[in-house]
């Protein structure tokens, strides 16, 4: 029996990020809201300081900042004919002149690889090709197709001169999902501050940014839900509270295929080529605003590393505070964090 497990379609149990309508005093704040479908995921903008700007004008603002998605997303899908990791992907080993954004993404991805001693990488394309985990009809790879893929995975391979991307390796694909998004949230943020913007959330499918304090109320964070794994829709483990500041979560419960009974979750380990073995079943990784893109890889390595490893690593940087829930749903907080509250 073969069936798929999306989770794509729910918003919420995409993001595994809630959004509460109140502050810390419980007062109800209003905000012009707009959502869009990007990189896959339901993505959703909200402008609260509505006491400087017309609901057009932010509406339109929203607007703008999704065309700015959808340019994005024209640069960095490896799915999207024509963008600049497809053409790099489909080079043959050939140099690719690549816009300065993309390469600022994928030297992004060098650097979490390097950090993560390989665990994080940006060449697992043939792998997520194989799992296909956005097909409603998806087949076990063979034990023979996965061993191949795994050869062409080594973000060592990838060389970086200027603005020109060479994959040494003509058989290795970008894969950029795991870092873009966060990248995209920073990007996409900056923009709307530069628009005079001073309180609004970007969630781009798990991936939040809040701009300042909700509305006008300079003492009033934004209170973001971390979702229960595999809970019900609108269930969560606990919120944060957080202003000027970014939140990003990964979870084994997000997409996964379910075959014969077996549960296969979309974050794989790049030495097996299988999903990856791991105690934990999402990690909220927080940090200052304009390090979503820090915030996206480190929450995928995390994973990988389980709750004991995971917090070793977080604890060992400057800025970063993470939330665990392991398998067995029990909370793990970095010794930094602050303004959690357990639901």
């Amino acid at each position: 029996m073969k069936r798929l497990i999306s989770l794509i379609s729910v918003f919420t149990l995409v993001t595994g990020l809630i959004i509460a309508q109140t502050g810390c005093s419980g007062k109800t704040v209003s905000a012009v809201s707009k959502t869009g479908y990007y990189f896959d995921t339901v993505c959703q903008i909200d402008i609260y300081d509505m006491e400087d700007m017309s609901e057009e004008a932010a509406g339109e603002l929203i607007d703008e900042a999704f065309d700015l998605c959808d340019e994005f997303d024209s640069l960095l899908s490896r799915t999207k004919p024509g963008s600049d990791v497809y053409r790099v992907n489909n080079a043959g080993g050939e140099p690719v002149e690549c816009d300065g954004r993309t390469v600022e993404v994928i030297k992004k991805g060098i650097e979490y690889g390097e950090l993560s001693d390989g665990k994080f990488d940006i060449t697992m394309g043939r792998l997520s090709d194989l799992w296909q985990f956005d097909s409603v009809e998806p087949v076990l790879p063979s034990e023979g197709e996965i061993e191949e893929a795994v050869k062409t995975v080594d973000y060592t391979g990838v060389e970086v001169d200027g603005n020109t991307v060479t994959l040494k390796n003509p058989e290795a694909h970008l894969d950029l999902g795991g870092i873009a998004k966060g990248y995209i949230a920073d990007k996409v943020s900056e923009f709307l501050r530069s628009e005079g913007v001073t309180s609004a959330i970007v969630n781009l499918g798990g991936n939040i940014e809040v701009i300042g304090y909700k509305g006008d109320d300079e003492e009033t964070p934004f209170n973001i839900g971390i979702k229960k794994p595999y809970g019900d829709e609108g269930e969560i483990v606990g919120s944060v509270k957080l202003h000027d500041a970014t939140i990003v979560t990964s979870g084994i419960y997000e997409r996964f295929h379910e075959i014969d009974g077996k549960k296969y979750h979309h974050i794989l380990d790049r030495n097996t080529g299988y999903p990856a073995e791991t105690d934990v079943d999402s990690v909220s990784i927080v940090s200052a605003a304009g390090r979503s893109v820090d915030c996206d890889g480190l929450s995928t390595i995390c994973l990988i590393l389980g709750v004991d490893k995971g917090l070793e690593f977080i604890e060992s940087m400057d800025g970063v505070e993470a939330v665990f829930v392991d398998s067995k749903g029990e909370i793990h907080l970095s010794s930094g964090l602050e303004g959690f509250e357990e639901a």
